[in-house]
């Protein structure tokens, strides 16, 4: 592709995964009125979410080995129109089990846009410009909670909670349009069989890990771990893990390729994934903190969390386009260093605004290195060709483990400390600023500039 067809295609990337990320940050705001028109309980609506994100985890890593399979083309179209699809169903939703059903068909879709997008810009841009391409499509999260709640706010305003789903169908329709004149459609010349049993061994343990650790009761989750509600699944899960090795060491066309597990680089970002996971989602704890650290009103501290997402939308594109000129083990290492830095400032000086912005900021700005392209450039050019969306959707997996376990981490160290005190969310963030101290150990194992341009 020349330089002006590739900028199209990043265009039609850019607005797919902006689509499924704009639904994550537009639900919050519209769960009042959606828990009013069904009559559901507290516990009942956490299901919008927990069930999206169960889902979509166990979809990601399927997608992406699909599309090694069938093609680039064929699995985007199929991920659109499945979100599109799902869309609707939440619109047009009579009872709150026909909504549920809707949401496991967008995040069935929504788990493969970003692997398959990361994996599109590896076939399509030359090694010294995926960087900058990957860290624009990285910056998509933070523009998605920037503009989500104002943009959601104008809809619930003028309209109803149905119409911030309805949306998403005329850009899906005009995805997909675009998505068939664009994107290659190539696929492997050799067909192996399909890996069936592994398929549904890793959507069974993925599924059971994510259930039984978004089932724990934040407030004493060693007590959970021993009901069969909670414990039960988690048990599930790794009583399968060696099973599913087993299968996919004899597979012809493995859902996950063993061999990527022997790649020491593909296990140190895998490493560094699951710490940024935590990271990022222990940051829901932030505006609690700002309340009963600083006094401030609850919606004061919603709007005093811009200072993060302004960091994380100027550092993801910054963040590429370093990652092209200097490598990514530097980039990497500096994000781990922010983050750590930002989070050691809520644990120990969030007392004072200006210490609170300056944590909001490093940690925006480390987790923008981090969650963007740094990581996605490291599998992608440590799987090669055939398995790159494959291995994109197994850091998808890890870093999405990662996000699961950080909520529950630091929800069950501040219930231990004082649930709602200054002292129990800082003893949280102590924690999830070591994990990340800890991280930049497998940092320094990772390839340098020189080697990363001879793999490329």
């Amino acid at each position: 592709m020349d330089g002006k067809q590739r900028n199209k295609v990043l265009l039609l990337l850019f607005i797919g995964v902006l689509m499924g990320a704009l639904d994550i940050a537009i639900v919050g705001p519209a769960l009042p009125a959606i828990q009013e028109e069904f009559q559901v309980g507290t516990r009942g609506m956490a299901w919008v979410f927990n069930i999206y994100v169960l889902l979509s985890l166990v979809s990601t890593p399927i997608m992406a080995k699909l599309s090694d399979r069938f093609g680039r083309r064929s699995v985007y179209l199929l991920d659109v129109a499945l979100f599109g699809i799902g869309s609707l169903v939440v619109a047009q939703s009579t009872s709150f089990t026909m909504l549920l059903a809707g949401r496991v068909i967008q995040a069935i879709g929504a788990g493969g846009i970003l692997p398959v997008a990361a994996a599109v810009i590896g076939d399509t841009f030359p090694a010294d410009k995926r960087g900058g391409a990957l860290g624009l499509i990285g910056a998509v999260f933070g523009i998605a909670f920037l503009i989500g709640p104002p943009l959601a706010g104008v809809f619930l305003k003028y309209a109803t909670w149905h119409w911030l789903f309805l949306v998403n169908l005329p850009i899906a329709v005009l995805l997909m349009i675009g998505a068939t004149r664009l994107l290659p459609a190539t696929r492997p010349a050799e067909r192996r069989p399909f890996d069936l049993a592994g398929t549904g061994l890793l959507s069974v343990l993925l599924g059971a890990l994510a259930y039984g650790i978004t089932s724990l009761d934040e407030t004493r989750p060693l007590m959970g771990l021993a009901t069969p509600g909670t414990g039960g699944p988690i048990l599930l899960a790794l009583v399968l893990m060696p099973l599913f090795w087993r299968v996919e060491k004899r597979a012809a066309d493995p859902v996950l390729q063993p061999r990527l597990f022997r790649s020491r680089q593909m296990i140190l970002a895998g490493v560094i994934a699951t710490c940024t996971g935590m990271a990022e989602t222990s940051g829901v704890f932030l505006p609690a903190l700002a309340v009963v650290a600083l006094g401030m009103t609850v919606h004061d501290a919603s709007f005093f969390m811009l200072w993060t997402v302004a960091a994380l939308v100027v550092g993801s594109p910054l963040a590429g386009r370093l990652l092209d000129r200097i490598g990514s083990r530097v980039v990497i290492l500096a994000g781990l260093v922010l983050t750590a830095v930002g989070y050691f400032c809520f644990a120990f000086g969030s007392t004072s605004k200006t210490v609170f912005i300056i944590g909001q900021l490093a940690s925006g700005l480390g987790l923008s290195a981090l969650l963007g392209a740094p990581l996605r450039y490291v599998v992608m050019h440590e799987a090669g060709e055939a398995q790159r969306a494959a291995a994109q959707g197994l850091l998808a997996v890890v870093l999405s483990i990662g996000q699961l376990t950080g909520t529950a981490l630091v929800g069950a160290i501040a219930a231990s400390r004082g649930a709602g005190t200054p002292a129990g969310f800082q003893a949280g963030f102590v924690a999830i600023g070591v994990v990340m101290a800890a991280a930049v150990l497998a940092g320094l194992g990772l390839k340098g500039r020189a080697a990363e341009k001879a793999a490329a």
